[in-house]
């Protein structure tokens, strides 16, 4: 009988986002049992503490509805180490562009030379996704945006309650959806749209 195929999927989710948990769903159809790991003490500063961002991802991946994930923390040491603790076969990494792809590379090949048993599978971002960043929805949060197009839930009310609700403001995905041409949100107008 072959072995379960554990994957292990290791990330600071400050705060967990819509693209996090796209990973965490395309995971979970790839591996028999998938790990998300919250790393609890990052070296950078965090809007939320461990506990609050290990209770988030536990909440956003209970929505999910799937049943082969499981969610921990980890700190204070490597991934690869953890890995081979859950008996992993590889950890999941998600790409969401051309700029990401430098560390990931450096990340996966450091991690194959610490465990060389434990594959790095790169799941490239949706299109929807591949702007989004726990930075960047922090910052938005923070000025008064409305994130919850792009954090689950949980988030989005979490980040209501840090940081007051978001005022009306446009909304990206509104205006997407509204079928405004790119050509217009970036400021260019066609030739038909100027003024004769």
């Amino acid at each position: 009988m072959p072995s379960r195929r554990i994957a292990l999927f290791p990330a600071t989710f400050d705060p967990p986002t819509h693209g996090h948990m796209e990973t965490v769903l395309r995971g979970s159809r790839l591996f028999d049992e998938v790990v998300v790991a919250v790393y609890a003490e990052p070296s950078k500063q965090t809007l939320f503490s461990a506990a609050e961002r290990l209770e988030l991802v536990e909440e956003a991946v209970r929505d999910l509805g799937v049943t082969n994930v499981r969610v921990r923390s980890y700190n204070r040491r490597l991934t690869a180490d953890l890995a081979r603790e859950e008996g992993a076969c590889a950890l999941i990494r998600g790409l969401r562009a051309v700029s990401d792809f430098d560390y990931e590379l450096q990340l996966a090949h450091m991690n194959k030379a610490l465990a060389p048993d434990v594959e790095t599978v790169v799941l490239l971002a949706s299109a929807r996704y591949s702007f989004l960043s726990s930075t960047i929805v922090r910052e938005v949060a923070r000025l008064g945006g409305d994130v919850a197009p792009w954090v689950p839930r949980v988030v989005a009310e979490r980040l209501s309650e840090r940081f007051g609700q978001p005022h009306a403001a446009v909304n990206l995905p509104e205006v997407l959806d509204a079928e405004v041409g790119a050509d217009r949100i970036a400021g260019f107008m066609s030739t038909d749209d100027r003024v004769r």
